[in-house]
């Protein structure tokens, strides 16, 4: 037969207060994060300067993933284009509807003017933009200046 021995009320105590005790995990803090960074407005300039088309595809897909994580009204993006990257925003592009798709979900896109004229002069051929495309004169300068306005920085 078991001996049952009886339980001081300060052990009954800690007992049942042991559960509260755990350690937050890991994921806790995460959603709480998220959560936390869902509330604040962020902002993001993406270079892009290479026609790879994973590089292309995975800047593409990074920026869904933030959309879902802040939420599309808790971040603003904007895909400066300049050098082989300049395809990404263009006619020729292989990433066209996924482009047209984020800017209806107001992501800015923007051309580099330096290198759609250095494409011209080189072609004779001017790079045909897609619509809703914007353009500056010179593309890392407008990175410089998003980043002197607080912006953060991506260069995958």
């Amino acid at each position: 037969m078991p001996i049952i021995k009886p339980v001081s009320a300060a052990m009954l105590a800690v007992a049942m207060a042991a559960p509260w005790c755990l350690p937050v995990t890991h994921a806790a803090e995460e959603a709480e994060a998220s959560e936390q960074a869902g509330q604040q407005s962020h902002r993001l300039v993406i270079q892009v300067n290479s026609d790879s088309m994973d590089a292309q595809d995975h800047v593409l897909s990074n920026i869904v993933n933030l959309q879902k994580h802040y939420g599309l009204d808790n971040i603003e993006i904007e895909v400066v284009a300049y050098g082989p990257g300049i395809w990404l925003v263009t006619d020729k592009s292989n990433f066209a509807g996924r482009v047209e798709s984020l800017m209806m979900q107001n992501v800015v896109f923007t051309a580099c003017g330096n290198t759609m004229d250095t494409v011209e002069a080189k072609s004779g051929v001017r790079p045909t933009l897609l619509d809703g495309v914007e353009t500056t004169k010179a593309g890392i300068a407008r990175i410089i200046e998003l980043q002197e306005q607080g912006w953060s920085y991506l260069s995958p």
